[in-house]
């Protein structure tokens, strides 16, 4: 697949997930490295949906370790124990917060993150990374976010 993506001219993520999914898919689908695919899907993310960040965090000593990611400087390492991206690892699943300041424990990478998606991907039944998504707008995620995202963990864990 060349390098390129269709992004529908529309709002409805509905739709732009829709779009963006199978070219996603095509994208990583003759590339071995996880790094690699991992940086086109923030970026493919990124540009398709102009969310504010978003980025991997991967399981690596005991920690959540800072992947390939699009958008401002993060949080090199977190703990298990930490934000919504250790909520996430420790619940074994996706955590949706509409405002940041209201999340127990928030890790402030950004003050300008209003709210954020987290999901996760296992390999053989444990976490192996996260994905993080911030917008600098409150309650912007919602369960459209929350199924798309997951089919694209499905396909990571396809990855891993």
């Amino acid at each position: 697949m060349a390098e390129t993506l269709f992004i529908p001219s529309t709002t409805n993520r509905e739709e732009i997930y829709t779009s963006l999914l199978p070219q996603i898919q095509a994208l990583v689908a003759d590339e071995s490295d996880l790094t690699a695919n991992l940086a086109n899907i923030a970026a493919a993310l990124k540009q398709s949906l102009q969310f504010f960040w978003v980025g991997f965090y991967l399981v690596k000593e005991g920690q959540l370790v800072l992947g390939p990611f699009q958008g401002p400087v993060a949080c090199t390492r977190i703990a298990f124990d930490k934000g919504v991206c250790g909520a996430c690892y420790i619940r074994k699943e996706a955590i949706l917060v509409p405002d940041v300041e209201k999340f127990p424990g928030h890790i402030a990478c950004s003050s300008d993150s209003k709210s954020e998606i987290v999901l996760p991907a296992f390999k053989n039944g444990e976490v192996a990374l996260v994905l993080d998504v911030d917008s600098d707008q409150l309650n912007d995620f919602t369960e459209v976010d929350q199924k798309a995202l997951s089919q694209l963990m499905w396909l990571i864990e396809k990855l891993l």
